[in-house]
């Protein structure tokens, strides 16, 4: 029983360790922009590798932020992408520059804050 309790005790502590990444939209409603994005990369985001390095948070921008997420500032425009580390906002990317512009922006967040090594293989 020790033992077993040992294993789920080092799991959890390996799990708690490491930090909590997560892509947060904030949107509005009746957003083409937001729509737009939704129909363009929505579907096909979280088979990404970025989408597993960095799984989407959908907030609504008009409302109170969920308990535990911190901006640096207020949004403003929707969409706006923040890129989230254990609730704190690292970056972000305002307004929906069109699907070739967003994956490079979002590579560049990931890149910046350290994520992309993770995620790319090397070789």
């Amino acid at each position: 029983m020790r033992l077993l309790v040992l294993v789920f005790s080092l799991l959890w502590v390996g799990f708690t360790a490491s930090a909590e990444t997560r892509l947060v939209m904030a949107e509005a409603e009746g957003c083409v922009w937001c729509e737009a994005w939704e129909a363009q990369i929505g579907p096909i985001y979280p088979k990404t590798p970025e989408g597993q390095a960095a799984p989407l948070m959908m907030i609504n921008a008009r409302a109170a932020l969920p308990e535990g997420l911190t901006l640096k500032r207020p949004v403003v425009f929707t969409p706006t992408f923040i890129l989230a580390v254990d609730g704190q906002e690292i970056e972000r990317i305002e307004g929906y520059p069109g699907e070739d512009f967003f994956w490079g922006l979002l590579g560049m967040m990931l890149d910046q804050a350290g994520i992309l090594a993770r995620i790319t293989p090397s070789g």
